[in-house]
């Protein structure tokens, strides 16, 4: 899952961006990338935070009215800077683009194009193939005639007929304009929006609604599913759907990813995440009817979990406290890159308020419980401050299958809830009870079915028979990671 923005039309296109990628920070915490574009291309990319990968000094080289930015959390490749997006080939036209995804059939692709299309890759990051497959179609498009807009169409078709997978893109065609396309099941957000510019509009393509408002831009919508969006310099967009399949937006973006404050495919985060809490109260009040629990308090782990908990304490009429204190300077711990990242981040996340919690029966609700790792520590953390029982609510079902579209679970044995029943997982956590919604909940919650929720179900909206490969790739690389 990374953070991508793009703009248009607009006088300091380097600082909008840098502004975007703040409020995409959530995202991605990696490395951060620049690129903005007028007579050529100026690129800079950096490790770590947007704030220490992209010096503010920085942005005064990045000249244009036109670029494109990224923030990364790698799912792919390793954490080195040649590997940070966005990325650029010379021909034809010169063309930059940086993506939030994952390529499932990635090694395939680097075959054909090295031996087929005489590619030459210098990285192992999937936004190389796909910038890579682009370039070879839009040359074959154009074939001695010059830049059409046809033409590029043409060429993302081409481009989604081979790449398989989860994908948003935005690109940059030098002296052209910004471009952009999203996946034919939209399992990845984009959206588009634009404001008042000193001729006509200025125009951005985004991960999420919030950075859009952030920037003054309003939300024209998202980007449908299959559909290419392009936008000339001077000019209006013009959009083209290019594959017409169902819809299966990530479950996950609403659960946990997403910004509070955005707004995808149609459906609000916050009230996305208020309709979990009211749905897992219904399973809970029915623990609590069963098996005769008293509840004293809800705790929300902060921050994705805080609208789903006071909406569930409202509706049981539950007390509810802020009794985990979350240290803002610590990284979101789901997105490190290796369990032993994950384990020392949560001491330093999270810090019980000891004068709320002990001698009470706490219920902890979180948004999801994937590895265990940070739900574990949390019921250890409670108990030694003294509550009296800990019983754990999860507003997302038991993640039981490998994510191989650009959510970092792609090894089925590290998942807690992989072959196990509830009970296994509840003593494992060594919590006292623990209650999960179930996949017909969350797509009431949502009030669609058309979301992926492989990782659940196992049911995969593409072709995973490649997928073993991804996975040990991604297991090689995170051992290059710890060991370095």
């Amino acid at each position: 899952m990374c953070g991508i923005i793009g703009v248009i039309g607009t006088p300091n296109a380097a600082r909008e961006l840098y502004g975007g990628l703040l409020t995409l920070q959530h995202r991605g915490q990696d490395s951060a990338g620049l690129l903005t574009s007028d007579e050529t291309f100026h690129l800079y990319r950096g490790i770590g935070m947007v704030s220490q990968a992209l010096p503010l000094e920085a942005l005064t080289q990045l000249t244009g009215e036109m670029g494109i930015g990224h923030t990364r959390y790698a799912t792919m490749g390793s954490g080195k800077i040649e590997e940070t997006q966005p990325h650029a080939v010379s021909f034809p036209y010169g063309i930059s683009m940086a993506h939030n995804g994952n390529i499932v059939n990635y090694q395939s692709l680097v075959q054909d194009l090295r031996k087929s299309k005489n590619r030459h890759l210098s990285t192992r990051t999937d936004i190389e193939v796909i910038l890579n497959l682009f370039a070879h179609y839009l040359s074959r498009e154009a074939n001695g005639t010059g830049f059409e807009i046809e033409g590029l169409f043409n060429a993302i078709w081409s481009a989604m007929q081979d790449l398989v997978g989860a994908y948003s893109v935005v690109g940059v065609i030098s002296q052209q304009g910004l471009l952009g396309f999203r996946d034919p099941g939209g399992i990845r957000p984009l959206v588009i929006g634009k404001k008042k510019a000193s001729f006509g509009f200025s125009y951005a393509l985004a991960s999420e609604s919030a950075t859009l408002r952030f920037l003054g831009y309003e939300l024209m919508r998202d980007i449908e599913p299959g559909e290419a969006v392009f936008i000339p310099k001077l000019g209006e967009p013009f959009f083209r759907k290019l594959r017409d399949e169902p819809k299966k937006s990530c479950m996950f973006e609403w659960v946990y990813f997403a910004s509070p404050e955005s707004q995808l495919d149609g459906i609000p985060v916050y009230a996305a995440r208020l309709a979990f809490g009211k749905s897992m109260a219904r399973k809970v009040l029915k623990h609590i009817l069963d098996k005769n629990l008293n509840i004293d308090l809800v705790i929300p782990v902060p921050d994705s979990s805080r609208p789903a908990a006071i909406a569930l304490a409202e509706a049981l009429r539950i007390p509810y406290r802020e009794a985990l204190i979350k240290n803002r300077y610590v990284q979101r711990t789901f997105i490190l890159d290796s369990q032993t990242k994950r384990e020392s981040a949560v001491q330093l996340k999270l810090s019980p308020v000891e004068s709320e919690i002990r001698g009470k029966n706490i219920l902890i609700v979180d948004d999801s419980i994937v590895r265990g790792t940070t739900s574990r520590q949390i019921i250890r953390m409670l108990k030694e401050a003294g509550a009296s029982r800990v019983y754990f609510a999860s507003t997302c079902p038991p993640i039981k299958n490998p994510c191989y579209y650009g959510i970092d679970f792609p090894v089925r044995e590290e998942l807690i809830a992989f072959e196990k029943k509830i009970s296994e997982i509840r003593d494992e956590l060594q919590a006292d009870e623990l209650i999960y919604t179930d996949v017909e909940d969350l797509e009431g919650a949502l009030n669609t079915k058309s979301i992926c929720t492989a990782c659940l179900t196992g049911n995969y909206p593409t072709d995973v028979s490649e997928a073993e490969r991804l996975t040990n790739d991604r297991i090689v690389d995170r051992q290059k990671e710890e060991d370095s």
